[in-house]
């Protein structure tokens, strides 16, 4: 890491948004060539100081420093000037143009009108050796998975002479493989002397990767510090301002006579899963576990009629299912909260309510058009249910904080109370605040006896919340377990194909 002065400084920076205070005189000093984590709950001001620093919004009050120098940071274009630059969630890029035109895009070498492509391909060569991060120059942008058009944003921002890159939340859409390689990415951009400043919920990465972790909350900073002096409880109970004892709810295991709410037998489809067979019973949180790609989320949208399955049997509280639409598993009393919210769950443009009751609009209408109250009132409803935090039901669901998105799914999936739950990476892209909130839900619908299938990819997860546990490895069932039967390892281990199957 680098012994020079600081790249960045904030000097009390005040931000609002109308009554909201953002940043509240936030200072804060982040060293040159050190990767700086911001870590807080949603809301607490991580990423709207991440947005400051790259140009994005402007501070009501204070002063940005880089290098030692006041810097007045008014666009995305003067930040870059100033060697600043940010890689969010949302890629900008060109999926119709090669990652050669998108990492140059804008700053091409011409003779006259005619692009010099001889020289583009030599610098994009030398910037490939200089920063260590691979990706094929004429591969369409489009064509490639989430972590390499991640890797392409990284080699745009070098491209443009970026020395300090800010990164909002780069792992919340990459599997565990692609994440891997991004966080390689970023200690070789480090070896660089790059400054990389990672905005993070996933604290696992953040102590893996961070040399210092600043922690927010409430549009505050806690505390600074080297991150080999945290540990993710210490984290945790700063970002939340309470001991955390525990992260989940207490278990409460189904009677033993409880019926199965699901059955599936020998449940195949060509290219994803094959034989898959296992059971959920009424008040029984089974969780799907095993790597990306192990066939989980293809079983649910089996199950919800979204992509059937070729072959097999399925048993819906003791009766043959077969859902050829998903309308056939609403109608049945089943519900999915989709892997990707903003992707396959909500309707962005609309309002908290609409969200809510789009399934479900034959509850809402009256002689054949939709009632604004009927439906602002079963919106509300699950609102209160669920915990959904917003001004009104007619909110739009774009004002809220991912936690809060995420719940509006699940008051969604209870509209109709439903006799079994899929959930998909249910606390995907939530803090840990949102997440324990989540999980206090899916406790409270199984002890009211309701089945629950969740797939998650986060271990503590899967260990945390689940009665039983099926692990997923290839498209086939490798193990079943107790979870508190059972240890983490055995779990993994099974997830990558070293056991044989176990009950």
């Amino acid at each position: 890491m680098s012994t020079e002065g600081p790249a960045v400084e904030f000097r009390d920076i005040t931000r609002t948004f109308g009554a909201t205070v953002a940043l509240n005189s936030v200072s804060l000093s982040i060293a040159a060539g050190e990767v700086h984590a911001l870590v807080g709950e949603n809301g607490a001001g991580k990423s709207t100081l991440g947005k400051l620093l790259a140009g994005i919004i402007p501070p009501d009050s204070g002063e940005i420093m880089l290098a030692g120098r006041p810097e007045v940071l008014g666009s995305p274009r003067q930040a870059l000037s100033a060697g600043v630059t940010m890689i969010a969630q949302e890629l900008s890029l060109v999926p119709e143009r090669s990652v050669l035109e998108n990492v140059f895009l804008g700053i091409e070498p011409h003779r006259g009108p005619w692009v010099r492509r001889r020289e583009l391909r030599d610098r994009f060569d030398a910037l490939v050796r200089q920063s260590g991060i691979s990706v094929p120059a004429n591969a369409l942008v489009g064509s490639l998975r989430i972590g390499e058009q991640q890797k392409v944003e990284i080699l745009r921002a070098l491209a443009r002479d970026a020395r300090v890159i800010v990164m909002d939340e780069p792992t919340a859409r990459l599997s565990l493989q692609e994440t891997a390689v991004l966080l390689e990415s970023v200690r070789t951009l480090r070896e660089r002397g790059t400054t990389i400043v990672f905005v993070s919920h996933f604290l696992e990465e953040v102590l893996q990767i961070a040399d210092t972790v600043t922690i927010m909350r409430d549009a505050r900073v806690v505390r600074s510090g080297p991150a080999a002096m945290e540990t993710k409880q210490s984290l945790i109970e700063a970002m939340t301002g309470r001991p955390l004892d525990a992260m989940f709810p207490p278990r409460v295991y189904p009677s033993s006579e409880a019926p199965d709410v699901l059955r599936v037998e020998s449940l195949s489809r060509a290219g994803h899963f094959a034989d898959v067979s296992f059971n959920v019973r009424a008040g029984e949180i089974v969780v799907l576990s095993g790597l990306v790609g192990s066939g989980r989320s293809e079983i649910l949208q089996a199950i919800y009629g979204a992509s059937p399955a070729d072959s097999g049997s399925m048993y819906l509280g003791g009766t043959p299912f077969d859902p050829k639409h998903v309308r056939n598993a609403i109608a049945n009393g089943l519900a999915l909260i989709p892997e990707s919210r903003k992707d396959l769950g909500l309707i962005l443009g609309a309002s908290v309510a609409d969200n809510i009751t789009l399934p479900y609009l034959a509850d809402v209408e009256r002689a054949g058009l939709i009632s604004w109250r009927r439906e602002a009132a079963v919106a509300r409803t699950r609102m209160t249910t669920v915990g959904v935090k917003a001004a009104s039901p007619q909110a739009p669901v774009t004002t809220l904080s991912g936690g809060n998105q995420q719940k509006v799914l699940f008051a969604r999936s209870l509209v109709r109370t439903p006799v079994l739950l899929l959930a998909d990476e249910p606390t995907r892209g939530v803090d840990v605040g949102a997440k324990r909130s989540i999980y206090d839900l899916i406790s409270d619908l199984a002890k009211e006896g309701m089945g629950v299938l969740v797939v998650s990819s986060e271990i503590e997860e899967v260990m945390g919340l689940a009665h039983r546990i099926v692990v997923m490895h290839q498209g086939r069932i490798a193990a079943q377990f107790n979870a508190q039967e059972t240890e983490e390892s055995a779990v993994i281990s099974a997830a990558f194909g070293k056991l044989g199957a176990a009950s």
